[in-house]
């Protein structure tokens, strides 16, 4: 988009014919009358007819200069406020367990449905810095927080079941997620805390974590992953059993409150997917953004020009006196 800075200047366009209308006409000289003129004296020079037309040009090029002409690039959005959110993601054996289902309703571990809804739940947070801690037998800093959504995607698709053990590290997990947002300048700070089961592991209880979390202002999400009935073939026949018999329902709902979050149970993919549309719905992302322009000035090219044919008059005027 072309545009003009100070379109004012425009108003300064009639100055010199205003002048020129209003300066004092030039008295004529009296002219004397020989018979005959001295050698050389009747050789007069007139100036070319070129010059005037190039004066007018010159002052036109001069006042686009004032004006400040500029080209306007594309508007770029830039968000005014940014939400901190850290995931928290349990790591431990039992997320190897066959009793999630996914869309089209096959069979599927509860760490397969967890990556394939943080990842599209992730791409959704332009402009949100997001960062992965997992746990198991400790907690570990997998990805600090990021604006790179691209890049946090691929750390959620390479995770791996064993990578940290085997053991249920909750408090531990809290923890370390809360230490990163320490130095954390943001308006909202959010955590989202997935498991499977209870604390078995660590240095730290998970409601002694969640204590830290609050003094922290860190608002937490917990949520629940696995179903509550699986068909498992024994010898002779199949037999219907619990395989969330261990997850700790209390616990994780008791760090989620003591932070003002709230606590979920996700059955399925279907359900963990929806729980976080609910955590998008009472964790907005703020819609306060800024929009600039790139700016490229241009104002020197009929600089350049005005400059040019002010030379050109001035030898033109040297040489026709």
């Amino acid at each position: 988009m072309f545009s003009f800075t100070h379109l004012w200047a425009f108003a300064l366009i009639p100055v010199p014919f205003l002048l020129r209308w209003l300066m004092p006409a030039v008295q004529q000289v009296l002219s004397v009358r020989l018979a005959r003129l001295p050698k050389g004296l009747a050789e007069v020079k007139q100036q070319p007819k070129l010059i005037p037309g190039l004066l007018i040009a010159a002052w036109l090029c001069l006042v686009v200069a004032l004006a400040r002409p500029v080209w306007l690039g594309e508007p770029i959005s830039v968000p005014s406020e940014h939400r901190d959110v850290m995931l928290v993601v349990d790591l431990s054996g039992s997320m190897d367990i066959e009793d999630m289902t996914d869309k089209r309703g096959n069979a599927i571990d509860r760490l397969t449905a967890v990556k394939e809804v943080l990842s599209e739940f992730v791409a959704n947070r332009q402009g949100d810095r997001l960062g992965l801690v997992v746990f198991a037998d400790h907690g570990y800093l997998h990805t600090p927080l990021t604006l790179d959504i691209a890049s946090l995607q691929q750390q959620i698709d390479q995770l791996v079941l064993g990578l940290v053990g085997q053991m249920t590290a909750i408090g531990e997990g809290i923890a370390i997620a809360t230490k990163t947002f320490i130095e954390s300048d943001a308006p909202q700070r959010v955590m989202i805390l997935l498991s499977d089961g209870g604390n078995t592991a660590g240095v730290i209880e998970p409601v002694e974590a969640a204590e830290l979390a609050a003094e922290s202002d860190v608002t937490l999400y917990s949520v629940g992953v696995g179903a509550d009935e699986m068909r498992v073939r024994r010898f002779f026949s199949y037999e219907t059993v619990n395989p969330s018999w261990d997850l700790d329902e209390e616990t994780l709902t008791n760090v989620a409150e003591m932070t003002g979050g709230q606590y979920f149970r996700a059955r399925n993919q279907e359900e963990l997917a929806n729980i976080y549309n609910i955590i998008d719905a009472l964790e907005p992302i703020s819609e306060a953004n800024q929009v600039w322009r790139p700016r490229h000035d241009l104002f020197m090219y009929p600089f350049a020009m005005f400059l040019t044919m002010f030379v050109v008059i001035m030898l033109l005027r040297r040489r026709y006196g």
